[in-house]
């Protein structure tokens, strides 16, 4: 665990000052102070990662997704405890991260110091605004209230993707007081009905967005996102980049159909080009730069390594650059969010705990035609965590993401024919499925179109296509016994 010593009782909600973080070094990323594995425990990896032959029995383990960071118990909070592995004494730096990822962030200036430089404009005043519980965002209900639901912008530019000139990389529904929002977004469903074997067609829905009150540029390009569960993120960054490396087959040289890459990022928290782990199309490479660049985008906020305090705002916003910002010298790294406060954001999502599957032998038969259909060619079921010193809950751990975490082409239906990062407009990373039982908002995929895992399925195309026909081929039976199986995860 990243560990910060606390000082000063003030320390919760203020600045933080307090709060001393203690950065991971060490190859192969600057933020993972690993320990090489020998070769016996290279071959022990293999063998509890290798894919079953025999679906008569669970696998060892499988029941904890997340190994020593999965709790017994879910809870009425399945999403939001902290890992167990989890130093008791370490257990206060881990409430600090929750209160600041609660917290009501306020406009500048404010008589709360520690809680000013919201915007000016933004999409949620809180990290909980767009992740309730920890969870899933989901799109408008019809009420017209956005729960971590944002769309993405960008033009091309001669270099590549660009932000939209008077809207930045993101619209932004809200704003501080004496500036207009950049907009408002309204959406329609657009529905199609796809045959399957045995049953009646299932309809599918794709979202239609329209920008109103904004300022729109004729090479606009726009993708719906809705914000991403958080349990799990330590684990992931955790990984090793060679076990990633390895399942990526660019050309497809053995023939499977399945092509996927390794995303190529730049690292804004720690420099050069990095391996892509975070967001729908691993444009960020480690949670330092998830949780910066989501404070800078969704709340405009300033800290050490996205140091704008007129966050997303482009040069040619003039109004919203001249707005009063919450950067004071001698004060917070004289941003709007301290070092140590964005440290002990991370440090509280890197520690979240995995709730345990809901049941693994009930769910036998639908993991054989998980396997049979070849979902597991992209949703790698197992991998286990580098080894890490001095850091206990996350190092050297069994974890059942059920990704590979390349990106993969999902063909046209999944399109939003916008590049970002190394991700095509085609491109997507593989979404990993841990919790996906524990999804309360029953919205699924990048932008919460699908009201099933059956209609996620459904949407699948590309290098997935062979996988989703399989699945709409299989007698009704079976492909119950598959969707009981994910929802079992």
């Amino acid at each position: 665990m990243r560990v910060w010593t606390v000082i000063g009782a003030a320390a919760l909600g203020l600045s933080l000052a307090s709060v001393a973080g203690a950065e991971r070094r060490g190859p192969p990323e600057p933020f993972l102070p690993v320990l090489p594995r020998t070769a016996s425990e290279a071959a022990r990896v293999a063998e509890v990662t290798a894919w079953p032959q025999d679906f008569s029995a669970p696998q060892r383990f499988e029941a904890k997704p997340g190994g020593i960071s999965t709790v017994r118990d879910a809870g009425a909070q399945p999403l939001a405890q902290i890992s167990p592995a989890v130093p008791p004494e370490s257990g206060l730096a881990f409430e600090l991260g929750r209160a600041l990822f609660e917290k009501l962030w306020v406009a500048a200036p404010s008589s709360t110091r520690g809680s000013d430089g919201l915007g000016p404009h933004y999409n949620a005043r809180s990290c909980a605004g767009c992740h309730p519980g920890n969870g899933r965002g989901q799109p408008p209900d019809g009420s017209g209230a956005l729960s971590g639901f944002v769309v993405q912008l960008s033009v091309q530019g001669p270099n590549g993707p660009a932000p939209a000139p008077l809207l930045g990389w993101q619209l932004h529904t809200r704003s501080v007081p004496g500036l207009a929002p950049e907009g408002q977004i309204a959406l329609r469903w657009q529905t199609h009905l796809v045959a399957r074997n045995g049953e009646g067609p299932a309809e599918l829905r794709q979202p239609r967005v329209t920008l109103t009150g904004a300022t729109l540029p004729k090479d606009l390009r726009m993708s719906p996102r809705v914000a991403p569960p958080l349990i799990g993120m330590g684990l992931i960054e955790a990984v090793p980049e060679a076990s990633i490396r390895a399942l990526a087959d660019p050309r497809d040289a053995d023939g499977d159909g399945i092509s996927g890459r390794v995303a190529e990022v730049p690292s804004m928290a720690f420099g050069g080009t990095r391996l892509g782990r975070f967001g729908p199309k691993a444009a960020q490479p480690s949670l330092r730069d998830m949780v910066g660049q989501a404070m800078l985008t969704d709340m405009g906020l300033s800290s050490p390594d996205f140091a704008d305090p007129a966050g997303d705002c482009t040069a040619a916003q003039i109004a919203c650059r001249a707005a009063p910002h919450g950067e004071e010298a001698g004060l917070r790294d004289g941003r709007e969010v301290s070092g140590a406060a964005r440290d002990a954001l991370v440090n509280y999502v890197a520690n979240l705990a995995l709730p345990p599957r809901k049941t693994v032998r009930d769910v036998l038969p639908g993991k054989a035609q998980f396997y049979a259909a070849g979902c597991a060619s992209c949703h790698q079921p197992a991998f286990v965590t580098e080894r890490l010193k001095g850091d206990p809950a996350l190092s050297f751990q069994l974890i059942w993401p059920y990704s590979d975490l390349l990106l993969h082409d999902m063909g046209d239906g999944l399109a939003d024919d916008r590049p970002e990062g190394s991700a095509s407009g085609r491109e997507w990373r593989t979404a990993p499925l841990w919790g996906l039982g524990r999804n309360s908002t029953g919205r699924y995929l990048h932008d919460g179109r699908a009201r099933s895992p059956l209609e996620a399925i459904l949407w699948h195309g590309g290098e997935a296509r062979a996988a989703r026909d399989r699945v709409i081929a299989m007698e009704p039976g079976a492909r119950a016994e598959l969707i009981e199986f994910l929802e079992s995860l």
